[in-house]
This record gives C-alpha cells, structure tokens and sequence, in this order.
C-alpha cells in the first residue's frame, strides 16, 4: 500500500473510487458533506494528508458538485497537499464552448479557469468538445488529460455484441470516434446528418449509403442527454428495416425520461460506461483511468 498518495472520493462516486484505489494500491478515504437546512455544505477531509492527493468526483449534475471541490481543493492544501489530481470522468459544462447569441457567458473557459486553479492535473474521459481541438486550451492552468472510453467500448463489443451488427454515430461530430471502434472491431459503420434547432428538437437523416433491413445495429454516442437524438435515429432506423437496435453511450445523463425515450422508439438494450453511476453501466473505465494515474504518478 503506497501511503504517499490518497485518494479522497465523494459518496455518489463510490463505488468506482474504491475500484480504482485498489487497483492503483493506495488508500482511499471518503470526502464528508453535510448540508445544513440553509442550503450551506460542511466538508470534512480526512486528517494528516501525503504531499500528493487525488480527488474523484464526476461531474454529472454539477453545480453543487463545483462548491464541494472548491472547499475540497482548498480544504486539502490547507492539510498539507502540494500536488493535487483531479480525477473527473465526465466534465461538466464543455459544451458551450463560444458564445452564440450576444451577452452569453462561455462556460466552457469559466470552468477552465476556475478547476485548472483548484488543481495541478485534471484526468477526464471524452470531454465533449466541438470546437476546441486540444483540452489543454481548457485549462490552461493545470495539466489537462483527456481520455477516450474507445478501448473499452471496442473490447465490449468484441466480447458482448454479435459481429454482423452496423456501428451508427447520430451525428457528424461523431465521426472519427464511431470509425475507430468500427477499425477496432470489424463492422461496419455509417454516419447520420443532424440539424438542433432546440433543447430537444432535432432532425436527423440517415446515410444512403447503407442498407438497414433485416440488420442489426448499434448507436454510439458519447453522451446522450434527453435522448432525442438517438430517439429519433432508432425510429428511421426501424423504418429502413433494421430488426434489432441498440445503444452504447460513454456518459448517460438521462435527464428527465430519457429511458423511456429511447424503448419507446424501439432501442432495444442500452449499455454505458461507468462514468456516471446508472443501472445501465455495463463496461467499466477503471482500467483506463488507472493506466493514466499509473503513467501520471510512476507508480
């Protein structure tokens, strides 16, 4: 047990913490919050901290989950850590990324400045980012890493899904990371054309190059939020023919009725990555990130 490093975690993050603790052969020790009737947090670190420290969180419902690190972050120099990672699998608020109408705050940068401050390494997993080519231009004040959950999804498939299935990206962004997984595993793939003119309004459109019917297919996308994106993807897709058709996403928000979304359009099995905790995780990034952590801290 290398006691030179800790890991410090917060209870909804939990499970996949303490998998990635014993994994790396370090303690892992709980980060308390108590929430007083007013709406104020009190957080508790534990005593006699080592120089480095990692803190987990993922930062899927975040505006909460930012004040807890910002006591967490400065609580934690105040008890002796000079280097401190975080570990945040899902990045919250990438992608408003510019402004698009006048007046709007890019939240983006805000979020940049505002971790790469807390902390001197920040570890996630497909930051959603459209226009920004590197995470480094993120923040800018700490060593940024971004992750990519295509080896573990491309293992999955390999293991879990039939191989005559169709790899489908909802949209264009989705491109280069649906064509690795379809390198990585043989199948073939297509890319669909989407117009957003609204939270949940979207056009979506096929490619015409390939035929659905009688095909088994699998929708990838690295978050799906309310859903309707990929809802409206498995209905054309039902429509051209295809008999079976399921879903692989790297960070599941599921907002609202997201679930009952997508079975009513006909997607029939939904699998996720542990980014976020949800009953539909089925393929874990705990490797992942412990390689990284490994290479970050020469362990």
């Amino acid at each position: 047990m290398n006691k030179k490093v800790f890991l410090l975690y917060f209870e909804n993050c939990k499970k996949v913490a303490k998998g990635l603790s014993k994994g790396l052969f370090i303690p892992s020790k709980p980060i308390r919050v108590h929430k007083f009737p007013d709406g104020e947090n009190l957080i508790t670190l534990p005593e006699g901290l080592p120089k480095c420290v990692i803190i987990y969180q993922s930062l899927y419902n975040p505006n909460e989950k930012l004040i807890e690190l910002l006591f967490s972050a400065k609580g934690a120099r105040e008890l002796g850590a000079k280097r401190l990672i975080l570990v945040s699998p899902y990045m919250c608020y990438m992608r408003q990324d510019k402004a698009f109408l006048p007046g709007q705050v890019v939240s983006q940068r805000v979020i940049g400045n505002f971790l790469g401050g807390l902390f001197d390494c920040i570890i996630t997993i497909d930051a959603h980012l459209h226009r920004t080519p590197d995470i480094q231009m993120v923040f800018t004040e700490a060593k940024a890493i971004n992750l990519s959950a295509k080896e573990a999804i491309i293992d999955f498939i390999k293991r879990e899904i039939k191989n005559d299935n169709i790899l489908i990206g909802p949209d264009e962004e989705s491109q280069q990371w649906v064509r690795e997984i379809a390198i990585g595993t043989g199948l073939k793939y297509g890319i669909c054309k989407k117009i957003r003119t609204g939270d949940e309004k979207v056009t979506v459109s096929l490619p015409k190059d390939l035929d659905f019917k009688g095909k088994r297919v699998i929708i990838i996308d690295d978050i799906i939020s309310t859903g309707h994106t990929v809802a409206q993807t498995s209905l054309l897709l039902k429509a051209a023919g295809a008999i079976e058709i399921n879903c692989i996403v790297t960070h599941a928000l599921f907002t609202n009725n997201a679930l009952k979304v997508l079975k009513e359009a006909g997607v029939n099995k939904i699998f996720s990555t542990n980014t976020i905790p949800h009953d539909t995780n089925s393929i874990d990034i705990t490797p992942i990130l412990k390689r990284a952590l490994e290479k970050e801290l020469l362990l």
